[in-house]
């Protein structure tokens, strides 16, 4: 027989309730999702900035695709600034085929996991759309295609990859120095990607047919991508 009381395993509840209500506006905060929450479809800017973010999608396409080695600045655990060599990829228009970014934080000293996908569960469809894309990558693995014009080992200051508001291509837009790798190529296309970016930009336009967004107990991870389908349509 047991001897819990029912009143006690109550409480419990509602203070992991409790917990939740007060990790959410927290998580988004740090994050910098807040406004990107929407039903339906999501049609503004995205960017994650505050810490390294983990991602993974079936396949991302684009073209103008420009990458270069860059320092980017960032912000220690203890509170003190460096800067962080990271691979900065860009590209002016691409759709991308399922996305999911999985940022973990610390609230009141537990950990959580903020959670958003976007997209559909079709392998073949490509159905997120994005402009003048920008990801500082740590670290990524998958299967990169270039084709078209491209140029490798050229001097990263040089590349041109987003475009300015009149449509013409910015010169040197990610920022890279003088005598950084770079890469460029009129079209890439980068299938079964599981990354970790130090910053992720879509300033111009996303939009997606599906948002999930969720906040996680522990450190959960975004699952393994599936292999893309089928070719992707043009941006």
């Amino acid at each position: 027989m047991s001897t819990r009381d029912p009143s006690a395993r109550e409480e419990g509840r509602t203070h992991w309730g409790r917990s939740l209500a007060v990790a959410l506006p927290a998580l988004l905060a740090a994050g910098g999702l807040g406004s990107a929450m929407a039903t339906g479809a999501l049609a503004v800017g995205l960017r994650i900035q505050d810490r390294p973010v983990d991602f993974t999608t079936s396949s991302l396409y684009g073209t103008q695709y420009g990458a270069a080695v860059v320092d980017q600045a960032v912000v220690r655990p203890d509170g003190s600034t460096g800067t962080e060599r990271v691979l900065r990829m860009g590209f002016a228009d691409g759709v991308i085929n399922g996305l999911c970014l999985s940022q973990r934080q610390q609230i009141a000293g537990a950990t959580y996991t903020l959670l958003l996908t976007l997209g559909d569960d079709d392998p073949g469809s490509w159905e997120i759309r994005t402009k003048n894309t920008v990801l500082d990558l740590r670290g990524a693995t998958g299967v990169l295609d270039m084709d078209g014009v491209v140029d490798l080992n050229v001097n990263g200051a040089d590349v041109k990859t987003v475009k300015d508001a009149s449509g013409a291509y910015v010169v040197n837009p990610l920022d890279s120095p003088q005598h950084r790798f770079g890469i460029q190529a009129r079209y890439a296309k980068f299938d079964r990607i599981t990354g970790t970016a130090q910053d992720f930009q879509i300033p111009g336009l996303l939009t997606t047919p599906k948002l999930s967004l969720s906040v996680r107990p522990g450190a959960v991870a975004c699952p393994a991508p599936a292999a893309p389908t089928g070719t992707p349509g043009t941006p």
